[in-house]
């Protein structure tokens, strides 16, 4: 019967082995052999050499006692030819001037020098720069090796995995709000490291990775540490680019040393956020070679492949970038499940915002709903700094409490940019702007369909915007039908429009709302099968859902010949001009309510919705 082979016995983790000579053992030795030539110069100098006068020297020479000197600058080394009587035959003595001696001696006076130790000063002299080379040479490799002095490198391939333990995380599920789905899912793996015997009864395992999907901000990374909250283990966090370093392996070395600490650290949680800078597709890159990145992708594969489920290591991974991971890390056996974390809808962002506002003091006027309603597609991280800065708006003005246009003062804010009270404007251009802003309101308010108008104002904000018409969504919306698009292009080219129909020419402050309707225009012909010319067919790829068309790049190959792109570009100039036509159209029947709130903002600067009630009941009863 076959016997398997006994466990290899593994170092307890944290210890990592030391070379036989490191900076510190080196440092001893080096300290040892200056202190034992230290003792022996004294003991030499005390137990073997004795001291003479120099009168008693010049009377031993004369009397032929001595065998041999070795005369210095400032001494006389010299050796007797017999013995002292006790024992000595070596004597040193320091030198004198012969004329002073010999005056001196005639009168009967013993001259003696004296001695000076000067075993200090050659000891520093030479050990100082010595020891300086050393310090400095450690400080270098130190620096140089990571911090780690001469043994640095043999930590190279260690993870760098900030490990917490159960009482540094204190999120729980109960600080994640908007994303009930996906707490969902991770609830039932926390109940797997609870309680793996309640779910193994059956034969059933607990999926090997989890893989977090979201765009940015939406509480993906919060979500990891409030699972390993929950659950109560061990959580191993890291990011994917802090794999790979500057020397080949060390990526695959580090991968492997995370998986050993997590199986030892056993029921854990292993929480790899940005995978994508470790997962890329292999051989997606201009050179195609086997790089340092695929080695370590190579590795954490095997690495997924070779561990047991049952073992209460759960690992999860964070992305915005789905669509550019290697299949073989989706695949079933390494990341087998995939949590969606989107943007909040309403009922979410309300909650997210319940979660924020317990930690400031409200005012009576403020409502998470009506708060809610003003942010469409902001995702938890953008709901944070919202409350944030309307904390910050009521501070400023010195306020008992945070109140509702805190908040609104906060999304206009974030949306338009920061006021700019004090870049002044003509008044040609601020009548400009003030038909121009309130042409796009006016169209708002008369399109069925639009979104509601929530303020207008003509004062400067952020770098460029010399007004903004704000616009709040009644619901959230995932369809939009083609005349909703067509409605919205109107309402994008009313401001254009109005210039046109009351300056009788055109400025530069439609730019952003041009970009605006050629992008929705494109889209409506090109990925939406809008266009009657062209039929129900896709001419480019899909966007991105998470980080929108910017991070797809350029140079993207074409679906499309020579003669069909001109046909795409036909057909979204004439969407542009028909919608830019029927914006004009609808201004120029609407003229005398288009005069009178173009008065009154020049006149107020800013309108609210309450404000617009009159000219809105009379903008709807006009055909549209």
């Amino acid at each position: 019967m076959p016997t398997s082979p006994p466990p290899r016995p593994t170092p307890p983790s944290g210890d990592t082995p030391r070379p036989p000579f490191s900076g510190p053992n080196l440092w001893y030795i080096v300290m040892a052999l200056l202190v034992a030539l230290w003792v022996r110069e004294v003991w030499v100098g005390s137990t073997q050499v004795q001291a003479m006068p120099y009168s008693e020297l010049m009377d031993r020479v004369k009397a032929g006692e001595v065998a041999s000197l070795r005369v210095s600058s400032n001494l006389i080394e010299g050796e007797l030819k017999k013995p002292l009587p006790d024992g000595r035959q070596r004597f040193v003595a320091t030198r004198v001037d012969p004329a002073l001696a010999e005056a001196l001696s005639q009168h009967g006076v013993r001259v003696e020098g004296v001695i000076e130790s000067t075993w200090l000063r050659d000891f520093l002299s030479w050990v100082l720069p010595v020891l300086l080379l050393f310090g400095l040479w450690n400080l270098l490799a130190k620096r140089m090796m990571g911090g780690g002095g001469l043994g640095g490198m043999m930590g190279v391939g260690r993870s760098k995995a900030r490990v917490h333990a159960e009482r540094d995380i204190t999120v729980t599920f109960d600080d994640v709000a908007g994303v009930d789905e996906a707490k969902a899912e991770l609830r039932e793996s926390v109940d797997f490291l609870k309680h793996p015997q309640a779910y193994g009864r059956l034969g059933a395992r607990m999926p090997k990775g989890i893989l977090l999907l979201g765009p940015p901000g939406t509480g993906k990374t919060l979500l990891a540490r409030a699972m390993a909250g929950e659950a109560g283990v061990p959580f191993f966090s890291i990011n994917g680019s802090e794999f790979v370093e500057m020397f080949v392996g060390v990526g695959a070395a580090r991968v492997r040393d995370l998986f050993e600490q997590a199986r030892e650290a056993a029921p854990a949680i292993v929480f790899i956020d940005e995978l994508d800078a470790l997962g890329k597709a292999r051989g997606a890159g201009m050179l195609g070679g086997h790089d340092e990145k695929e080695q370590t992708l190579d590795q954490l594969l095997a690495e997924m492949d070779g561990f047991d489920p049952s073992a209460g290591v759960v690992i999860l991974g964070a992305t915005n970038r789905p669509e550019v991971l290697d299949p073989a890390l989706l695949r079933a056996g390494r990341f087998d499940r995939q949590v969606l974390v989107d943007r909040p809808d309403r009922q979410g962002r309300i909650d997210i915002l319940r979660v924020h506002l317990r930690k400031v003091k409200l005012g009576p006027d403020v409502d998470p709903d009506a708060v809610a309603a003003l942010t469409p597609g902001f995702a938890g991280a953008d709901l944070a700094n919202l409350v944030n800065e309307a904390a910050l708006l009521a501070t400023r003005r010195q306020a008992e409490a945070v109140e509702a246009q805190d908040f609104t003062a906060a999304v206009e804010r974030i949306v338009a940019g920061l006021e700019k009270r004090q870049r002044v404007l003509n008044e040609p251009e601020r009548r400009t702007v003030a038909y121009h802003e309130m042409g796009h309101a006016l169209l708002a308010l008369s399109l069925p369909g639009a979104d509601p108008v929530h303020k207008i104002s003509i004062i400067p904000r952020g770098i460029g915007a010399l007004g903004y018409t704000l616009q709040r969504p009644s619901e959230d919306r995932f369809l939009q039908t083609r005349r909703e698009l067509l409605n919205r292009m109107v309402v994008l080219l009313g401001g254009r429009a109005a210039e046109d129909l009351v300056m009788g020419d055109i400025s530069s402050g439609a730019a952003d709302d041009l970009q605006k309707v050629t992008e929705i225009a494109r889209d409506m012909v090109m990925r939406l099968g809008m266009s009657s010319q062209l039929g129900q067919v896709a001419y480019e790829r899909p966007h991105h859902a998470f980080l929108g068309p910017a991070a797809d790049g350029i140079g993207s190959p074409r679906l499309h010949s020579e003669a069909t792109a001109e046909q795409i570009d036909a057909a979204v100039r004439q969407l542009v001009d028909e919608a830019y036509q029927r914006a004009r159209a609808l201004l120029d029947a609407r003229r005398a309510l288009l005069d009178e709130g173009a008065a009154m903002l020049l006149a107020r600067e800013t309108l609210t919705e309450a404000d617009l009630t009159t000219l809105a009941q009379a903008a709807r009863a006009l055909p549209a």
